[in-house]
């Protein structure tokens, strides 16, 4: 690849009724003097999406603002994005997320990768405008991580606050993308990005995570990433299914797979237990966890575990917003063990 083929960087970003937040996004991308595109889906907005995005353009003709009509989901939208635009490389940006200045140049520095992704700050949306100044320097620390070490890294547990490195904002090489025929799952509207880095990883991707900071997320009580439907639970335990019935995997990959795969669909049926209690009484929720044995465990676990959480410290720093303390908090354990000068 070519020195300006490196630095020739599509920045797509994915929006639903972000109006008030995708012009901090979509400058802080076209700051960045390697994304040589920045493509916006407007993904079935209600609300001025689309016309702020276009009122964001520098001038510099690199922005591509495209609105779907209906609602088709990020992953979709992301697909889209990618079927039009040129680049080799390919990174991801929420619409209500932001980069810091110089993320693109710190992660096209490395070599020896098919996806490359740095640590993520979390912000208090209050706190935004002032957060980079509060943003530790630190050593890259690069390191490649394989598919059991990704997997395990989205298994959250109970009183460890989110942590999933599934959340992390890789740069994609189109070239591998193409020649093993991956795209974002359309089905999935939640895990969409974990399916897809676990599907790379399983057809050999290097994936290099080194532990400098330049992806802003930023934390809001409405953020749409921070809900689901039940629905959604189910559609990613069968991904992970369809994974292990594609995929040659060696034992160890297949074991944490399975493990994945348990992991969300206990949390699948808890959640449809509830939805039942709820829209058709505690009646027809019983009866269903009689006749579904295999999911009493994770119905009574999950329920035990709910009414004793209070009782319980975190156990690990957690990625949460600033919440006004003034400490910022990153996705990557042990992400504050080095610091450069």
């Amino acid at each position: 690849m070519t020195a300006a083929a490196r630095t020739n960087v599509c920045i797509i970003i994915a929006a639903k009724n972000a109006a008030d937040t995708i012009t901090i996004a979509i400058a802080s991308a076209l700051a960045e003097p390697e994304a040589a595109e920045v493509v916006v889906i407007d993904d079935g907005s209600t609300d001025d999406t689309a016309t702020v995005a276009r009122a964001a353009d520098d001038g510099t003709g690199r922005l591509n603002v495209v609105r779907f009509e209906e609602n088709r989901g990020p992953a979709a939208a992301r697909n889209h994005a990618i079927s039009i635009s040129q680049s080799p490389l390919l990174g991801v940006l929420d619409a209500d997320d932001f980069f810091f200045p110089g993320r693109l140049r710190q992660l096209l520095s490395e070599d020896g990768w098919d996806f490359i992704a740095d640590n993520i700050a979390f912000i208090d949306a209050a706190q935004a405008a002032s957060a980079h100044g509060k943003i530790g320097r630190f050593t890259p620390s690069p390191r490649l991580i394989d598919l059991v070490g990704f997997v395990e890294g989205n298994i959250s547990r109970r009183g460890v606050r989110r942590g999933e490195i599934g959340f992390l904002k890789p740069l994609m090489r189109r070239t591998f993308l193409d020649q093993h025929g991956l795209r974002y799952n359309e089905m999935l509207r939640l895990g969409e990005d974990y399916d897809l880095y676990t599907r790379a990883l399983a057809k050999g991707a290097r994936y290099k995570i080194i532990h400098s900071c330049g992806y802003a997320a930023v934390v809001r009580g409405d953020s749409l990433s921070g809900s689901h439907r039940t629905i959604d639970l189910k559609r990613l335990y069968e991904a992970d299914r369809a994974i292990l019935a594609e995929s040659r995997l060696s034992r160890e990959a297949e074991a944490v797979i399975r493990w994945h795969e348990r992991h969300i669909r206990d949390r699948y049926e808890l959640r449809y237990f509830l939805d039942l209690k709820n829209n058709e009484g505690f009646k027809n929720a019983i009866a269903y966890a009689l006749t579904h044995p295999g999911a009493l465990p994770a119905i009574v676990g999950g329920i035990l575990a709910d009414k004793t959480e209070r009782f319980r410290r975190p156990r690990s720093p957690a990625p949460v917003a600033l919440g006004g303390t003034g400490d910022v908090r990153y996705l990557l354990e042990g992400f504050a063990m080095e610091r450069g000068e």
